[in-house]
């Protein structure tokens, strides 16, 4: 089972109330609930479902006070299947830690300003890799928005090993709203 399907918002810091966190969820797991149910297997439920929100917050944004940003803070532990050969974080992994965490600010600055999460879809995900960290080092990981508009949805995410105090990888996401799907109709 997906443990991302049953999260207790009263847990997760930051200064959104429980009641937009709890929509947030709700959106979000029926997501994870429909693509369970189409029987899709691979590592990311697996890893991804081992990170723990710690925070979700909006803010003005310092640069643009009339602007608002949204931050997301997850923490997971290294384990074992998440390394490579050598016994570090593989860049993979980092990868999916920073794509599907990056994701979150976004959908939550959305959903505090429109009433809707936006998701998205990738066109584009640029990471730098910073220093290794080995299995059982705490990772912190920070997102934020950058920008947030109709038609392009951006963040900025840091890998922090909070074990051993330094930035492990750093990434700049953007996204696009996803369109409806086309119709198959045949004439």
């Amino acid at each position: 089972m997906d443990t991302r399907e049953h999260v207790d918002v009263s847990l997760i810091g930051g200064n959104v109330s429980t009641e937009i966190k709890q929509v947030f969820f709700d959106v979000f797991c029926e997501q994870i609930k429909k693509v369970n149910a189409r029987g899709y297997k691979g590592f990311e439920p697996e890893i991804a479902s081992r990170a723990v929100w710690k925070e979700m917050s909006v803010l003005k944004k310092a640069e643009e006070p009339e602007k608002l940003e949204a931050r997301t803070v997850f923490e997971i532990t290294v384990e074992e299947d998440m390394v490579n050969q050598n016994g570090a974080l593989h860049g993979g992994c980092s990868a999916l830690l920073i794509d599907n965490c990056s994701t979150m600010p976004m959908a939550l600055l959305s959903l505090a300003t429109t009433g809707h999460p936006e998701f998205g879809v990738s066109k584009s995900l640029n990471i730098s890799y910073h220093a290794p960290t080995m299995v059982g080092a705490l990772l912190r990981i920070v997102s934020t928005t950058l920008s947030c508009g109709s038609r392009v949805l951006t963040s900025r995410c840091e890998v922090w090993d909070a074990t051993n105090h330094r930035l492990v990888a750093s990434g700049v996401h953007t996204k696009m709203p996803a369109s409806a799907a086309k119709s198959t109709a045949k004439l």
